[in-house]
């Protein structure tokens, strides 16, 4: 290596309280970060800092370690790097501390007050408000339906996605049922796939849909011109959607009267965005989904979908459970504009 990695020195480390031990004993989110120092050889002399901190940390990518310099996490000679371009000198002493990156961050517990339906030993339901994230990913590190899981129930860490067997997009509200042992994950996940577990939801769009019910029974695939977007594509995944009218509404939106469809939706499938692209594809965006064609309108600023009902057979008693998720506020109001209920 360019860059002398034998006097490396190890991060202190504190005596854990006992009474917490068994739990976090394997925790990787507990672990303090590495202070890794290295002095800077001759093939590096004169070379960016960030090149100099690949040379001393190749574990981490080039980016992160960018990152680590613009937020306070590395020294020469003991002062604060304030640049990723500044040269480095032979002689120099480079010290990093190895904050991990996001991702690894990812999957640690954080309380949340969770909206519990239902709960037992196997199994929870949970009414998820819009705006909460189910699962880590790009942008959503942190603050994620998952990372409450691993703070409300200790097993949850044992599990595959701690027990999350489906997802509602970020601005979806409504209900979701998460395994809490391996056995009942199994189990749901089977009924998902022999689409035994059966998904109700409201939804108001845009325009006058057909009275009575209609099925939308169109694949669906990643929108080739955005990465953002699903599509319904020839080639795509087989999904289903049953769609039926309960009530119909002049109301106005950006200054104009305009018809408004109050729908109940029943999935058959679960393809990523399945319903908001149904429908859109049918000429009815969903209020307020600006992804695909939607506008702000009855005080919906997020796409006018409630996940109403969840029903199921028990994963291990056997019993018929069946459950329906209050509408949130801002649904609410709006729903009540359309239906007049």
């Amino acid at each position: 290596m360019d860059v002398p990695l034998n006097d490396r020195i190890p991060p202190a480390q504190s005596e854990p309280d006992e009474s917490t031990l068994e739990e976090n004993s394997d925790a990787p989110w507990n672990e303090p970060a590495e202070c890794r120092e290295a002095q800077v050889a001759q093939p590096l002399d004169g070379a960016r800092l960030d090149k100099a901190l690949v040379a001393m940390a190749p574990e981490f990518s080039r980016s992160h370690l960018q990152s680590l310099v613009e937020s306070g996490h590395v020294r020469i000679d003991g002062r604060v790097a304030d640049s990723n371009s500044r040269k480095v000198l032979e002689g120099q002493r480079l010290a990093v501390e190895l904050v991990p990156t996001a991702e690894s961050q990812a999957f640690r517990p954080e309380a949340m007050a969770l909206p519990v339906l239902f709960e037992d030993e196997q199994l929870i339901v949970i009414n998820k408000p819009a705006g909460w994230v189910v699962h880590p990913a790009a942008g959503n590190w942190q603050g994620t339906l998952l990372n409450g899981l691993l703070a409300w129930h200790a097993g949850a860490a044992a599990l595959p996605r701690a027990g999350i067997v489906h997802r509602l997009d970020k601005d979806t509200s409504g209900a979701m049922v998460v395994g809490k042992t391996l056995q009942a994950v199994t189990a749901l996940q089977r009924a998902m796939a022999a689409r035994e577990v059966h998904r109700q939801y409201l939804a108001i769009a845009h325009g006058r849909f057909s009275p009575g019910r209609a099925s939308i029974d169109s694949p669906l695939a990643r929108d080739p011109r955005s990465r953002m977007r699903m599509a319904v594509l020839g080639s795509g995944k087989p999904a289903r959607t049953d769609v039926e009218l309960l009530a119909l509404a002049q109301v106005e939106i950006a200054g104009r009267q305009e018809s408004v469809s109050a729908l109940s939706c029943t999935l058959h499938t679960g393809r990523t965005h399945q319903i908001r692209v149904h429908l859109s594809s049918r000429g009815h965006p969903l209020l307020g989904d600006l992804l695909y064609g939607g506008r702000p309108a009855l005080g919906m600023h997020r796409q006018a979908l409630h996940a109403t009902r969840l029903s199921f057979t028990h994963p291990l008693g056997g019993q018929a459970l069946s459950f329906e998720a209050p509408l949130p506020p801002d649904f609410a109001q709006a729903w009540d504009a359309v239906t007049g209920i």
